[in-house]
């Protein structure tokens, strides 16, 4: 009763525009403007996605053009679709050998990282001090460092190992810079994990290792999803180590767009047909993964 009684005080004022909720002193809204803000955020998110997809569809329609019109840059001109970049690219360039060796080393490179960063960033997540906040810090500083300074030595390394043009090579030098991400990551989505669940598995009689094995690691399963596809995504599209360490046997996706290049022409239509199946796996694999992605971004940034 007292809430309504309390509700019955809230003052209004009433005009030739309809009704007037006063939200704060000195503020009205009125109701029919309420249609403004959806529309601003719509239309925002209707440029955001224009900015973003525009490249996409300019690249996919080059790739249905053939002749001259893969080179003009009239989006409005009137053209008869054709396959033939593509069935040209199957018949003259192994893409589908270039397909196998960019999933062999997406996927081994991330499930490594995966192994190594996860275990690293729940340690980091349950210990406390001053060093393991730097040691985190140190972590994230690694990534401003650019990857091309790095390759030299890399290479170097590899060279001596007697890794070059090999599938362990490339996970190898992918995943040292994917396990400090994985580990930084989750280091965050653990700390916001309450722990009372884990302190309860202890008490039972589990281990550390089984308290993160049967507890933590379920309850963190959007969160590995979440680096897991931002991992694969970072080696699906690396260019700089495969340019460096791959030759003629390992040589990945994004190499292969430099064989539409030669020294007399550049097949746009070849090349583009070739970006539209290398977006395409990864595209699909982020719609299908859309809801976990967000969840684990959501939950890795709120904590208790």
């Amino acid at each position: 009763m007292k809430l309504l009684e309390k509700l019955e005080q809230v003052p209004t004022t009433a005009g030739k525009g309809g009704s007037r909720f006063l939200l704060h002193p000195g503020e009205t809204v009125n109701p029919r403007h309420r249609w403004l803000q959806p529309l601003l955020l719509y239309s925002l998110v209707g440029l955001l996605l224009l900015v973003f997809l525009f490249p996409l569809g300019w690249m996919l329609l080059i790739s249905l053009k053939t002749g001259q019109g893969s080179q003009t840059v009239n989006l409005f001109q009137s053209f008869q679709p054709s396959w033939e970049n593509y069935r040209a690219l199957w018949r003259e360039v192994p893409v589908a050998r270039y397909l196998l060796n960019t999933l062999i080393v997406s996927v081994g490179s991330t499930l490594l990282s995966l192994i190594l960063g996860i275990p690293a960033g729940y340690g980091l997540a349950r210990q406390a001090g001053i060093w393991v906040n730097r040691l985190a810090l140190a972590m994230l500083g690694i990534h401003l460092f650019p990857p091309i300074a790095l390759l030299l030595p890399f290479y170097l390394m590899m060279r001596d190992l007697h890794l070059l043009d090999s599938y362990t090579g490339l996970i190898l030098l992918q995943s040292v810079f994917k396990i400090t991400f994985v580990a930084w990551f989750m280091r965050g989505f653990f700390v916001g994990m309450p722990q009372v669940l884990e302190e309860a598995a202890l008490v039972d009689g589990c281990s550390r290792w089984g308290a993160f094995w049967r507890v933590a690691l379920p309850l963190s399963s959007p969160g590995v999803i979440t680096v897991s596809l931002l991992g694969f995504i970072f080696s699906w599209n690396d260019f700089f180590s495969p340019l460096v360490l791959s030759g003629v046997r390992t040589r990945l996706l994004t190499l292969g767009i430099l064989e539409a290049f030669s020294t007399y022409e550049v097949a746009w239509g070849r090349m583009s047909a070739l970006g539209v199946i290398a977006v395409l796996p990864v595209l699909l694999l982020a719609l299908v993964l859309q809801r976990y992605y967000v969840r684990g971004l959501t939950a890795g940034a709120v904590r208790d």
